[in-house]
């Protein structure tokens, strides 16, 4: 990133030296003028991918980019251009990244939601020019971290609502069966292979294979299918995983069946959608340490 900006910067320089008002026409008079001309042709080498896929100008639009170079070359000093393209430079900044940024960690991929850019700017424009806001920094910080987890849960629950439903329903079916037993905090599990080894810490290694599945039977994730168990501590994984391995003595092989709030929540986490209930089987095989 660094060396594109370099590069442009010798761009608009080499432009510059000869830039009145209309575009500028090549006149090589000596060897200056030349080598002026040859940056200005090497140091386009990769540009327009650049425009296109980094900074989203449309190929059909080049001569507005053009337009807005050369602008920026007859300008040169002038104070108020400057602080007019660097208010640009900025939008785009926060257009691009900021405000994409929130929309996908509120909305996900709904491309059709997004909050309301009136009242970003509003915000943004009071609080830029040192005007009077309906609310301080440190009130508009907390407000956007009470806020948004609100409204994220709340768009998720009519996305997945049905799912969610779904796997309550699911867990609330399994609690009922004679087999079963409870580990606590809604985590169920039945025992298909009574270990007789030691239990292991929540801070202990350990070595375990295991299947993991959705309500509707599809496997999201395997050990046995890379044919090699997995090695990690109890306390790296999810909370129902917790709870499960600090009970398990070693050779024990147990179906676990955990809720949503012990597993990612609303979190999507591969094939694992927001509110997802998941079973397990899991095989302690030992100890590490």
């Amino acid at each position: 990133m660094k060396k594109f900006y370099f590069l442009a910067v010798i761009l608009v320089a080499a432009i510059m030296g000869g830039c009145k008002k209309g575009l500028p026409k090549a006149d090589l008079k000596n060897d200056v003028d030349t080598l002026s001309y040859a940056f200005g042709v090497a140091q386009t080498r990769g540009l327009k991918e650049y425009l296109v896929q980094r900074m989203e100008v449309d190929t059909t639009c080049i001569d507005e980019f053009i337009a807005g170079l050369n602008e920026g070359a007859t300008e040169g000093g002038n104070k108020k251009w400057a602080a007019y393209f660097a208010g640009l430079q900025i939008w785009q900044q926060v257009s691009q990244q900021m405000i994409r940024g929130i929309n996908y960690e509120i909305f996900g991929d709904d491309s059709t939601q997004t909050i309301s850019l009136d009242n970003f700017l509003a915000g943004f424009i009071s609080a830029t020019k040192g005007e009077k806001t309906l609310m301080g920094m440190d009130e508009a910080t907390s407000m956007v971290n009470i806020l948004m987890p609100v409204i994220r849960t709340r768009v998720l629950e009519e996305q997945f609502g049905d799912w969610k439903k779904q796997c309550e329903d699911y867990m609330a079916e399994v609690a009922k069966r004679e087999d079963i037993q409870e580990l606590g905090d809604g985590i169920y599990y039945e025992v298909l292979t009574e270990g007789k080894g030691d239990i292991p810490a929540d801070t202990n290694k350990v070595s375990v294979n295991y299947e993991g599945r959705l309500i509707n039977d599809s496997i999201f994730d395997s050990s046995y299918e890379r044919h090699e168990p997995t090695k990690f501590r109890c306390n790296q994984v999810i909370p129902g995983w917790t709870r499960a391995l600090t009970n398990m003595p070693v050779g024990s092989t147990w179906r676990v069946y955990i809720p949503q709030k012990q597993a990612y929540g609303e979190r999507r986490a591969g094939d694992i959608t927001p509110f997802s209930c998941l079973i397990f089987k899991i095989e302690l095989l030992g100890i590490e340490e």
